[in-house]
């Protein structure tokens, strides 16, 4: 996998200060998207182990609330066989931290097993890792610029840890 970008001290992207990783490769092809460039999976750099312990470096100080994952899309399949073990990490090492990811895909699209373009052996073991879930493709059509944390109004914030317990999607208090 390749990555884009990765900001150690990112605001926007999730609550408190974050670190955001994006990924690189997405098959989404959002019309309006802000990050188009990372629609290349070659774009960019390689996630290296290096890489990984630089990440794991900046989200340690107390002021660091977790890691954002977006891209891109980290949800696609190639990405979630790098992505996996790195949550994994992230969990084991810093299991106090918050990870957050967006993705062009639907809560119940991850979900359903039958569905091969982004569900493999990896994806629910990679939510079962993280606190919050931004789902659904950017439509420039509902664009809103006033939404917390995402870009059109189709978008949900979803809790997972709430959503797997319940059953049914449980919209975190975070995107009002």
């Amino acid at each position: 996998m390749n990555y884009a970008e990765i900001k150690t001290t990112d605001i926007a992207n999730g609550t408190g200060v974050r670190t955001s990783l994006f990924v690189s490769g997405c098959t989404h092809h959002c019309k309006g998207c802000f990050n188009e460039e990372t629609w290349d999976f070659n774009f960019g750099s390689p996630f290296t182990e290096d890489i990984q312990d630089m990440i794991i470096e900046s989200l340690k100080p107390d002021y660091v609330t977790g890691l954002t994952i977006l891209g891109g899309e980290p949800m696609e399949i190639i990405n979630q066989k790098a992505l996996r073990p790195f949550i994994e990490r992230v969990k084991k090492e810093l299991p106090d931290k918050t990870i957050w990811i967006y993705s062009g895909y639907l809560w119940e699209e991850l979900n359903d097993k039958n569905n091969k373009r982004c569900h493999s052996d990896d994806t629910d073991f990679i939510l079962s890792m993280i606190d919050v879930l931004v789902d659904g493709e950017f439509k420039i059509d509902l664009k809103n610029i006033s939404l917390r944390f995402r870009g059109s109004s189709n978008q949900r914030v979803i809790d997972v840890p709430a959503t797997r317990e319940s059953g049914a999607v449980v919209l975190s208090k975070y995107g009002e």
